[in-house]
């Protein structure tokens, strides 16, 4: 079906396009988390199980992929505020979201060689993370805080500063449960402080 768009045409792509899309995102994200920049793009496409020219007709260059493995994370992060604020409790819906972010920062993390190696540089990436993830923190403690359930007296931002740094020195095998510690704390704290 195609639609209008300023004077153009645009196709919206085929189901089976856009699951490829998606497929080799995840497979991406996987790959680059494990090999860095010794990742393919080749093995990136095998992984998924799709040809070469399939990757490329979704992502002409790395940088592109990359970028877009970014994007697509920030976005699903920013999306989950809203399904949680709509199927949990407040307070339980900002824990679920915040141990997200830190799977967020730890990919983030993982990914970072591959960011700093970006053609024009990430600014403009990091830039574009910031307002759905700080309207994503906000959404919640402000939903927690109306229900009386916490009070924050810090910038949001900063609760995520917090744990995106203990996130980012954390290793080993404890390290999601350690974060998950951190996020309990915090808001042990913001419910103290009612």
């Amino acid at each position: 079906m195609a639609e209008k768009s300023g004077g153009s045409t645009v196709r919206k792509p085929r189901a089976d396009a856009e699951r490829n899309r998606l497929l080799l995102m995840e497979t991406a994200k996987t790959v680059f988390a494990d090999k860095g920049s010794g990742a393919t793009l080749e093995e990136i496409a095998r992984l998924a199980g799709v040809g070469i020219g399939t990757l490329y007709r979704h992502f002409p260059t790395r940088d592109a992929l990359i970028s877009a493995v970014y994007r697509n994370e920030t976005a699903q992060l920013a999306a989950a505020a809203g399904s949680l604020s709509e199927t949990h409790p407040p307070v339980e819906a900002l824990r679920l979201w915040l141990v997200q972010f830190v799977d967020y920062v730890v990919t983030k993390h993982g990914m970072s060689e591959l960011l700093d190696s970006l053609v024009g540089g990430t600014s403009e990436l990091y830039a574009d993370s910031v307002t759905p993830i700080t309207d994503a923190v906000n959404l919640l403690i402000d939903r927690a805080t109306e229900a009386g359930e916490i009070r924050l007296t810090m910038d949001p931002l900063d609760l995520l500063r917090a744990i995106a740094g203990g996130a980012s020195i954390s290793s080993g095998p404890a390290w999601k449960q350690a974060a998950r510690q951190l996020i309990d704390i915090l808001i042990a704290g913001m419910r103290a402080g009612r």
